[in-house]
């Protein structure tokens, strides 16, 4: 503080951008508060029309991209908390310019001394609030650029590893490719990382070593591997602990992607949320399935699932069966049992194409084969999605409980625990 702050101005050390620090964190704010609710929409929209190799992208973006929102919507909330803090005490001081009157509060005398000692000039006070609130600002600023830098990069390599294993027919495994060439890249550096911290003060500035280095140095700088890119963590790390800035940065930026899949893990599966050990899973088969029924099913949320048009088909003489087609399950299939159809023209390609989606998606109805059952080349109007459609003759069923199992694929995961999956979607419905 200056000796020549006065009560009814503002200090003259105060931040020089607070009134535009205010302006953007309160714009961001709204914008990153809506951001999460339409990632979401996108993700469940997206998730279903794309197979496992450009689901990893999808994903990516996914994360980064919502954790970006919720940094950047915590980070600006907090600030504006701190700045409104700022903001009161540069009032209550104009107001109360001779500071607290520690003789007027309830304490003891010994309790008095403690505080006195403790006790900070109010110009003091002020000061710290407000470089508090604009290092918190900056810090938001930071996480947000650093989150958009991972994410860009994280997204090229995957889609840069997905066509090259495409291109190749897949005889070229093209993340190990990536692999490789990140540790090429990065592995060099840590090393000379390493030993300039060690070392490099005992080098003679004409000696070649040194020279070698300072030319990695520079060519690493130049494709972004530099301090000053950065230049925020920079400074902040110059004047407090290196180390813990960047194990702070790393620690938070680990904790909101955690979070933020939890998050669409939960809003995947409702009842994982909750106390529901002692429910019995509905991992079985008879378990019933909302998205199984077209008037119940969420079509924005729910999984692509085969579904019917009730669960109660009472007066309708056909049951309206709609099997959405699902890359992740039904690509690869495709591409072992139908790779004769690429090579056929057009129209030819889609029959045999049809024959073979038929032949994955096979029906029962209450045990029996339904072997005179024929699909048809459909979509699913709520989400413009491919689908088969076909129509089932119900009318001769008998009043009671049906069931209806439409076999599908297993998926192409290999983590996926094949013994848990019944190879079949089950659907119940009543007459």
């Amino acid at each position: 503080m200056s000796d020549t702050d006065t009560p009814h101005t503002l200090p003259n050390r105060t931040t020089p951008t607070w009134e535009v620090e205010l302006l953007i964190s309160g714009i961001a704010v709204f914008a990153m508060l809506q951001l999460p609710s339409l990632l979401d929409n996108v993700m469940f929209a997206l998730e279903p029309r794309l197979d496992n190799d450009w689901q990893q992208p999808l994903v990516l973006a996914y994360l980064y991209g919502k954790g970006m929102a919720v940094i950047l919507a915590i980070t600006f909330v907090l600030h504006l908390l701190l700045r409104a803090r700022w903001i009161a005490l540069v009032g209550m001081y104009s107001v109360y310019p001779d500071g607290i009157r520690w003789d007027k509060l309830r304490i003891g005398p010994i309790q008095g001394e403690v505080e006195r000692e403790r006790a900070l000039p109010f110009p003091t006070i002020i000061d710290r609030a407000d470089n508090l609130a604009t290092t918190v600002f900056a810090v938001g600023v930071m996480l947000g650029i650093l989150v958009v830098v991972i994410a860009v990069v994280a997204l090229f390599i995957s889609v840069f590893g997905i066509l090259l294993s495409t291109l190749s027919d897949r005889r070229i495994d093209g993340y190990k490719v990536i692999l490789a060439v990140f540790a090429t890249v990065m592995v060099p550096f840590s090393l000379i990382v390493l030993y300039d911290r060690k070392r490099g003060a005992r080098l003679a500035p004409d000696s070649r070593v040194r020279h070698i280095i300072r030319r990695l140095f520079g060519w690493y700088a130049r494709i972004g591997l530099s301090r000053m890119n950065n230049p925020i963590m920079s400074l902040l790390g110059s004047h407090g602990s290196d180390y813990k800035v960047v194990a702070f940065t790393t620690t938070l930026l680990m904790l909101v992607l955690f979070a933020v899949g939890a998050s669409f893990a939960v809003m995947q599966s409702p009842q994982w949320l909750g106390n529901y050990g002692l429910f019995p899973s509905d991992k079985g088969t008879t378990a019933i399935d909302a998205a199984h029924y077209d008037d119940q099913r969420d079509p924005a949320r729910d999984p692509a699932l085969p579904y019917i048009q009730s669960m109660a088909v009472t007066a309708a003489p056909y049951l309206r069966l709609v099997v959405p087609y699902r890359p992740m399950r039904d690509e690869p299939a495709m591409r072992r049992i139908c790779a004769q159809a690429q090579a056929l023209p057009n129209p030819r390609q889609a029959e045999v194409r049809l024959a073979c989606l038929s032949t994955l998606h096979g029906v029962t109805l209450d045990g029996e084969p339904l072997a005179d059952m024929r699909y048809e080349i459909a979509s699913d109007p709520r989400t413009d999605r491919p689908a088969l459609l076909a129509m089932i003759d119900v009318r001769g069923l008998p009043r009671g409980r049906h069931e209806l199992r439409i076999a599908r694929p297993s998926t192409d995961d290999e983590d996926n625990d094949a013994k848990d999956d019944p190879g079949y979607d089950q659907i119940l419905f009543w007459r």
